[in-house]
């Protein structure tokens, strides 16, 4: 039986194409960049689909852009993959103390609160919306500042969707081009936050959670679609009753 491939054979197939491949060799850590993010998307996706064999090739994908930053740190002398092990070994263990080093279990945001000056260090900017809310939240709730239930997060969904509704009753509407009304949009996105931090407190990731529910509504929706075609009614010219109708038809036999 064949031995299995280890890192090392990796690693050294990635040096070996920046050697010999002219686009490997030209490739910087600026230029990965773009390729870094669509690879961890990629991996995502399978992950959706529950595909083990695409999620082990997009894997793959994704450990290249580690070998390739890491090759292209080591040529310009700043580090190289061992120091990228090594970091990683000495993060877990120390983030482990009670397995590890004989310490008291603790917790991962409360430690690592400890070596922030404010909660928004070391937060890439860049980090989807959905997503930044609830990491600033969790690291608030990583130096105590957190409801101790549900229940305080539930009560501020109710006040702030009182405060979008007072200013739909003021009249609030799009401007001109469809620019947002300037208040709305800060009640709204006080909304949306509060609604992050009620699923962070229930033990639910918003981003997993409105993906699923994109999910749902595009597959329900197509089959609005596909039963408006079988039926003869154009989509586009049908009225809302007729659309409901057809939307509780699916809807009811999910």
């Amino acid at each position: 039986m064949q031995p299995k491939t280890g890192l090392q054979e990796t690693l050294a197939l990635m040096k070996d194409l920046r050697l010999r491949c002219e686009w490997d060799a030209a490739q910087t850590h600026e230029s990965l960049r773009p390729y870094l993010i669509e690879e961890a998307y990629e991996v995502d996706d399978a992950i959706r689909a529950g595909d083990d064999r695409l999620l082990r090739e997009e894997l793959g994908d994704l450990l290249l852009q580690v070998l390739f930053h890491s090759v292209v740190a080591e040529e310009r002398g700043a580090f190289d993959f061992t120091d990228v092990a090594e970091g990683f070994l000495a993060k877990m263990k120390s983030r482990h103390p009670h397995l590890y080093e004989g310490g008291e279990k603790q917790s991962w945001e409360g430690m690592k609160a400890k070596k922030r000056e404010s909660i928004v260090d070391g937060l890439p900017a860049d980090l989807p919306a959905l997503h930044r809310a609830f990491r600033l939240q969790d690291r608030a709730a990583g130096v105590g500042f957190d409801w101790p239930d549900a229940s305080g997060p539930a009560e501020k969904v109710e006040e702030e969707l009182a405060e979008v509704r007072a200013e739909i009753e003021r009249g609030a509407q799009p401007g001109a081009f469809g620019v947002p009304d300037a208040k709305l949009e800060e009640e709204l996105g006080d909304l949306l936050f509060a609604v992050v931090n009620l699923a962070r407190k229930l033990g639910v990731h918003p981003s997993l959670a409105l993906d699923k529910a994109n999910v749902k509504f595009a597959s329900r929706f197509e089959g609005m679609e596909r039963l408006a075609r079988a039926r003869g009614i154009d989509v586009r010219s049908a009225s809302l009753d007729v659309l409901d109708g057809l939307w509780d038809e699916i809807k009811d036999g999910a």
